[in-house]
């Protein structure tokens, strides 16, 4: 099948379910992974013919989107910080707001103008995208991760040697530990934060295919991970050590508050790019 005819039966079985900008954005993703071309050369060679083997991985992605199967996960990898990340239905997919939670720790470092070694531990690291993007930005830092998933531990360890960093990982559950395995400058977390009831403003695509385990929480109990991890780094954090958190955006101030109540102190809740509160940064004294 040639690519142009191709591009014709993906738009026409995919129009009902996504946007046309979406599904370009799906169109263009693939064919760059699978066919290696690009955009430009798409538009230029329509009469490119597909080999069979090819052919069926394509169409079988687009059976794989009608499911709303996350593109990121066809594909098997996705972009964070500028790095490539291996990603699979073990680890959640990197987002942009993450991203920012680590320009943060970096430009936070450039201020303090910390030369000297930084130990920074991740808590619920997943695929691995925070601690590997800070081991590859910060050429002073000894960077530790911890999940409780050894399918994500395997993907994260995938990711490291990918990006050619050195990471320590450890298998844990940081709702039942009591004592962390050293002393840290920084300590960081994106725990799962998503209410139960935030349940229906999300995408089909998220709650059928993203690990429930890295996503949710129970109403009752929506800060259990930041209260936990809150009392690990007042022990485990070194003299004004900090502690950056990713938070729900309707949490904000109760996170705050919880900081507060455990002696932090020079809390700054900072919004995202979309303009929702999203990440927090303490201080222990």
């Amino acid at each position: 099948m040639q690519l142009l005819n191709f591009k014709k039966q993906f738009y026409l079985d995919l129009s009902e379910l996504y946007p046309e900008t979406e599904i370009q954005s799906f169109f263009n993703l693939l064919i760059d992974f699978r066919l290696h071309l690009s955009r430009i050369e798409i538009a230029l060679q329509p009469n490119f013919e597909i080999q069979k083997e090819d052919l069926t991985f394509l169409q079988k992605s687009i059976l794989d989107l009608k499911k709303h199967i996350p593109i990121q996960y066809i594909i098997g990898v996705t972009e964070f910080y500028g790095l490539p990340f291996l990603v699979n239905e073990h680890v959640l997919i990197p987002r942009p707001e993450t991203e920012e939670l680590v320009s943060w720790i970096i430009e936070s470092l450039k201020i303090e103008n910390r030369n000297s070694k930084v130990h920074i531990l991740d808590i619920g690291t997943g695929s691995g995208c925070i601690p590997i993007s800070l081991a590859k930005k910060l050429s002073n830092a000894t960077v530790s991760a911890i999940d409780i998933s050894v399918e994500a531990l395997k993907t994260a360890k995938n990711n490291a040697q990918l990006n050619k960093v050195d990471v320590f990982f450890i298998e844990k559950d940081i709702l039942n530990t009591v004592e962390l395995p050293e002393t840290f400058d920084i300590i960081v977390s994106n725990p799962p934060y998503v209410r139960e009831l935030e349940k229906t403003q999300m995408h089909e695509n998220v709650l059928a295919h993203e690990p429930h385990l890295a996503l949710f929480v129970k109403n009752e109990n929506p800060l259990l991970f930041y209260d936990k991890i809150a009392e690990l780094a007042k022990k485990h954090l070194s003299k004004n050590g900090n502690l950056y958190f990713e938070i729900n955006q309707y949490l904000g101030n109760e996170t705050v508050e919880l900081l507060k109540q455990k002696g932090f102190t020079n809390i700054e809740l900072r919004k995202d790019i979309f303009g929702a509160d999203r990440m927090i940064k303490a201080t222990i004294a």
